[in-house]
């Protein structure tokens, strides 16, 4: 078997482990610490935060999404793949050098979709985005750690506060849709986000077609 080479790696702000980019052959993985955090061939539920919002939706032919966390491009191409032509995207990555990569050695996994005339790129924190619109938003796909936890950075637990949650929900537009990525269950956020005022459904998914780990996604409304 092939060894694992590491390509770059770069500190996070308000983390203690270095991120980590491997390649080994083909294969692609994003490491902090002793934890995988992605890896290419395990696409299936970042493509599902996609695909589960997108069939929320309910508005017109211009839906304004929103995505926290670039990773590989599996949600955002996958939203591509299910919003019209005149949707328009905005991916907010935190870490400079995760934008470097998509451009760079992980580029063909990306197959061009940063140049598709929907998306923008932000970089910066995405709660800092959420916190400054107001229903500007048709959807809101959150996958930038590893769940409602902040194991990246601590700063990430404020998005997943009750604060956090507010700020998302004034956010949205009426009957809005927000989804979030978790490699485990958890039934106090799941309970946060009931009373920030959505109605919420926890979706298990495989990380692999039938196989692979099974991880969760929130996928919650906005009410009225």
């Amino acid at each position: 078997m092939l060894p694992w080479e590491k390509l770059d790696a770069v500190s996070v702000a308000g983390g203690s482990d270095e991120l980590r980019l491997m390649r080994r052959g083909n294969e692609y993985s994003i490491m902090l610490g002793t934890n995988e955090l992605m890896n290419s061939r395990l696409s299936g539920s970042e493509q599902a935060l996609a695909t589960l919002a997108c069939d929320k939706l309910t508005g017109g032919s211009v839906p304004v999404v929103l995505i926290g966390g670039l990773g590989m491009g599996f949600t955002l191409r996958a939203a591509l793949g299910a919003l019209p032509p005149k949707a328009q995207v905005t991916v907010a990555e935190l870490v400079p050098a995760v934008i470097s990569w998509a451009r760079g050695p992980m580029s063909a996994l990306f197959e061009g979709c940063l140049d598709d005339p929907r998306v923008t790129v932000h970089q910066g924190d995405v709660l800092a985005l959420i916190r400054s619109a107001k229903t500007q938003y048709d959807a809101i796909l959150l996958d930038v750690d590893n769940g409602p936890d902040g194991l990246t950075r601590a700063a990430n637990d404020g998005l997943y506060s009750a604060r956090g949650l507010e700020a998302v929900r004034q956010a949205l537009k009426p009957g809005g849709v927000l989804t979030v990525w978790s490699s485990a269950p958890d039934e106090r956020f799941t309970q946060r986000v009931k009373a920030a005022g959505f109605g919420v459904e926890t979706v298990p998914v495989r990380a692999h077609g039938k196989r692979g780990a099974r991880h969760v996604i929130w996928v919650a409304v906005k009410g009225g």
